[in-house]
């Protein structure tokens, strides 16, 4: 019996082994140069969006960002600049599809052509399902997937022509395991999630491979412009320490590097961090005790309905000391770094 179990296990680590180098041969076989290729990131303006289109301008690319903002976006276009990038940025609400056609009209009439779109455009919303509207829910959707259905339909032209194009969707753990308090976030990145997927294996026959991001916790420096409801300073407070907590979230810088790494190789998925990781895989595994242990800390952990209801603030109106700055120091520092404060409060901060 001991010589049979040997032998099945033995023919097991033989497959891996061999299951990991065919994966690692075809990831080589799909690589891209990123010198001189020309990215379209959504959402650029800060945060991730900032951070991932540095990584790509460090490696080369010519890059090109997209946000509401007019002033956000020209200080992220004078932080590429000044990092010796090949940038252009443009005004544009992801929600609003003539404008994303006018969008990648501009991009390929600036740069000629079109090799990479990134879909990182997002909105947080963070707050218990009793002080969640319609609204909040149709808003989540109009960002994180009519959005990203809105720049991939205009881009896709430019992308086939190119015979090996790329598209990265940054989706989130979040739409892969539900969590409390995040539910339009996470009812809209769960459909990211499958139509991403879904694309991937649609969108193959013709050269263009399509990659479904899904980071954990990361410390972009988001929580002072995402959006609370209920008690909003405990809301804000466990939303923001999380973030904060080394081990538990990753850098930005960290992040971004994922990303372009799994852009270059044409990557189906790219999940971001050791503790998501995990957590999607047991979810997979076990998808009702993952669902009970949500459960658990919803009633037990989370704040409760109250306070201003459903009043939005944003994170920078919900501080208070539930929130220390040495708790939330990180998060903080990410934040003056990566433009998620303005101008005046960047200053404040000493960025």
């Amino acid at each position: 019996m001991n010589g049979v179990l040997r032998k099945v296990l033995g023919a097991a680590a033989i497959g891996a082994v061999g299951t990991a180098a065919a994966r690692e041969i075809a990831r080589r076989r799909r690589r891209i140069d990123l010198n001189g290729r020309v990215v379209l990131i959504t959402g650029g303006s800060r945060g991730l969006g900032l951070v991932t289109a540095r990584e790509f301008a460090r490696q080369g690319a010519r890059v090109a960002v997209c946000a509401r903002d007019p002033d956000e976006l020209e200080r992220a276009r004078a932080d590429l600049a000044g990092r010796g990038a090949d940038v252009a940025a443009f005004v544009c609400d992801v929600t609003d599809r003539e404008a994303v056609d006018r969008l990648v009209a501009d991009v390929l009439d600036r740069f000629g052509g079109l090799d990479v779109l990134v879909n990182n455009a997002g909105v947080i919303q963070v707050g218990p399902f009793e002080e969640t509207t319609v609204e909040d829910f149709e808003e989540a959707m109009r960002v994180h997937f009519w959005g990203p259905y809105h720049t991939i339909l205009a881009a896709l032209p430019a992308l086939r022509r190119r015979g090996e194009g790329r598209i990265a969707n940054v989706a989130s753990i979040g739409g892969k395991v539900a969590t409390p308090h995040l539910l339009p976030y996470s009812a809209s990145k769960f459909a990211l999630v499958g139509f991403s997927e879904g694309l991937r294996a649609e969108l193959m026959k013709d050269g263009v491979l399509v990659t479904t991001v899904a980071p954990g916790l990361m410390r972009t420096g988001s929580p002072p412009r995402a959006l609370f409801k209920g008690q909003n300073e405990k809301e804000f407070a466990w939303f923001t320490i999380g973030d904060s907590m080394p081990g538990l979230s990753v850098s930005a810088e960290a992040a971004a590097l994922r990303i372009v790494d799994a852009v270059r190789h044409g990557d189906a998925e790219a999940i971001i961090s050791l503790p998501a990781e995990v957590v999607a895989r047991v979810a997979g595994l076990f998808p009702g005790l993952v669902a009970d242990v949500m459960g658990l800390l919803n009633e037990f952990v989370y704040p409760a309905p109250g306070g201003i209801g459903r009043e939005k603030r944003e994170g920078r109106d919900s501080r208070s000391p539930l929130a220390p700055a040495w708790a939330t120091a990180l998060t903080d520092r990410a934040a003056a770094r990566n433009n998620e404060l303005g101008v005046e409060q960047g200053a404040a901060r000493g960025s």
